[in-house]
């Protein structure tokens, strides 16, 4: 069992960048894959970058490749979702989510509460 805990969110210009941070907290982090999932409002969550547990490969939603990058520290404590080029489109509540021995899905097993990202124009 693992607890999640996003921070790092908070209003910034387009163009401008943000770093998201999960921490986890409760059992050992590494054989967790984890993920970003972001969700505007009145509109369904949807996947935005993924890390594997195992072997660091990483994985994006086309909306956000070339401008968002997923890491891991060396403790496998911590991810981060370092976002740049920020666009209005991109304003959600970003969570991360975590599984056990594979990469999260919108239906992983755990989540963390959310953290406000909003991009204006």
């Amino acid at each position: 069992q693992v607890q999640l805990a996003e921070s790092g969110g908070g209003l910034v210009q387009a163009g401008g960048s943000l770093r998201l941070s999960c921490a986890a907290s409760g059992r050992t982090f590494r054989n967790y894959g984890v993920g970003w999932f972001r969700q505007a409002p009145g509109k369904e969550r949807e996947f935005v970058a993924a890390i594997s547990w195992n072997t660091g490969n990483t994985f994006y939603a086309d909306s956000v490749k070339g401008r968002f990058t997923i890491s891991r520290d060396n403790a496998k404590v911590t991810v981060y979702l370092q976002m740049n080029s920020l666009k209005p489109e991109d304003t959600a509540v970003y969570r991360c989510a975590a599984d056990y021995l594979r990469t999260p899905t919108t239906q992983a097993n755990y989540w963390g509460q959310g953290t406000q990202v909003t991009v204006s124009s």
